[in-house]
């Protein structure tokens, strides 16, 4: 008996160290590689493409419900997302107002919209002015002579913020990333993408955090992490941008007007089946080797500059099985704060953004943070940051702060020749040359006059 439990045990430990051993590999894998890219019907892609490419009217006869509005940004999915072929970026002229609404001692839950730049009607336009008359400063007290009470400051829970239209080639690529190879952590990603012989210190770039949403997924589209799938992005975008309804979103109410009349979903579950297949099968960006020897050299010297300032701790090349897709998908506050604040959740009461008494939720971005945006195809996405406050790549590089102080100072040091030859590089991260002309664009335009 004995001899038998001894016999047991000693089988019984090296299966738990395996067991322990494998639990630690995969704790620290980057989770199972992207093996497929996003494939469609060709019938189905192309009726995406229709939608995608339909300027929306009032009642459109294609929409299930009221079609465009009843307020809006633009008339179509293509107005916004065209440079380098339909699926692009989008000019500053296409930017919109996104504001948040903070948490408050009166309201403790975050609300997000934007302000529309068209409405159907007069009576329905949005303006800034009119969103400061739906959120107003809530004023605090003062301390009378004599009392004990405590001056209260006046809150402004209001953060409003210009965003910048994103390309969307190689979308249905990143939805297929793991959110596990988002959530390792990054010494592990970098060990993995093999970024090494860093002139800095990488410990003194900050590390980000993933964006975890209220239901435990990763977030990994919008300038927030705000959505985990691509479907809920084209939702949103279906929603907020052209007021189009869908089986998962309602169409954007003009602000300040909860009680504004629904309208049955515009699109239908197989017109935004088809739309989604076509974002999602919209083709990868891709590298451009110059033909050129010189400036082939260049640009294999810049990527080999990229690395060793530090670029590539942030902008990883590849991630979860996707080749060259520069980002870690990760929130990264990029910019110093404004002088007297303090970016610093553990310090909120100090922060001018947030209400000591109703800090935002744990996993909830904070106003400076800011999903890293991934560089492939950025040669053709100018203008650069959320807010296309950028015109050219160096000045988006100048701009970094906060997280990447380090790799901006090391950028600065750099002789002229390897500063450029690091602009040569990220020129070659092209949009996909298969990409569909856009053609000639209809600008965002208002519909009925004032």
């Amino acid at each position: 008996m004995t001899q038998t439990r001894w016999t047991r045990h000693r089988t019984w430990v090296p299966g738990a160290g395996l067991a322990a051993a494998l639990l630690a590999a995969w704790y620290f894998s980057p989770g199972l590689p992207v093996l497929w890219g996003p494939t469609a019907n060709a019938d189905t892609v192309v009726a995406g493409e229709t939608l995608f490419l339909h300027e929306w009217t009032p009642n459109d006869p294609i929409a299930h419900g009221d079609g465009l509005g009843p307020v809006y940004n633009a008339t179509s999915c293509v107005a916004c997302h065209f440079q380098g072929g339909v699926g692009g970026a989008g000019p500053n002229g296409a930017n919109v107002t996104a504001f948040e609404v903070l948490p408050s001692k009166r309201d403790p839950n975050v609300h997000n919209g934007v302000v529309h730049n068209f409405a159907l009607t007069s009576s329905l336009q949005e303006s800034k002015d009119q969103l400061r008359d739906v959120v107003p400063v809530i004023i605090g007290s003062r301390r009378t002579p004599g009392s004990c009470g405590p001056n209260i400051p006046d809150f402004d829970p209001l953060h409003t913020d210009e965003i910048n239209s994103p390309a969307l080639f190689g979308v249905g690529w990143i939805d297929r990333i793991s959110a596990k190879a988002i959530t390792t952590p990054r010494v592990s990603r970098l060990v993995a993408n093999k970024i090494q012989q860093l002139d800095i210190d990488a410990a003194n770039i900050g590390a980000g955090r993933p964006r975890i949403l209220p239901d435990g997924r990763v977030g990994k589209f919008g300038w927030k992490a705000q959505f985990a799938t691509l479907d809920e992005f084209v939702a949103a975008a279906c929603a907020t941008e052209i007021g189009l309804g869908t089986p998962k979103m309602a169409q954007a109410k003009p602000l300040g007007q909860p009680s504004y009349a629904a309208s049955p979903p515009d699109l239908d579950k197989q017109q935004f089946g088809q739309l989604v297949a076509f974002v999602d099968t919209l083709p990868r960006p891709e590298r451009l080797t110059p033909q050129n020897p010189i400036a082939r050299d260049q640009a294999a010297h810049g990527q080999q500059v990229f690395n060793s300032v530090g670029c590539a701790v942030c902008h990883t090349p590849d991630v979860g099985g996707v080749k060259e897709v520069y980002s870690d998908f990760l929130l990264h506050t990029i910019e110093d704060p404004p002088p007297g604040s303090i970016p610093d959740r553990g310090d909120a009461g100090r922060y001018p953004d947030l209400d000591p008494s109703a800090p935002l939720p744990e996993d909830h971005p904070l106003p400076s943070e800011w999903k890293t945006p991934p560089l492939w195809g950025v040669s053709d996405t100018a203008p650069y940051f959320h807010d296309g406050g950028s015109p050219t790549l160096q000045a988006a590089i100048l701009r970094h702060g906060a997280d990447a102080r380090t790799v901006k100072k090391a950028y600065e040091k750099l002789t002229p020749e390897d500063q450029n030859a690091l602009l040569a590089f990220l020129g070659t991260l092209k949009a996909p040359g298969n990409a569909a002309p856009a053609g000639n664009v209809t600008p965002p335009r208002r519909l009925v006059k004032k």
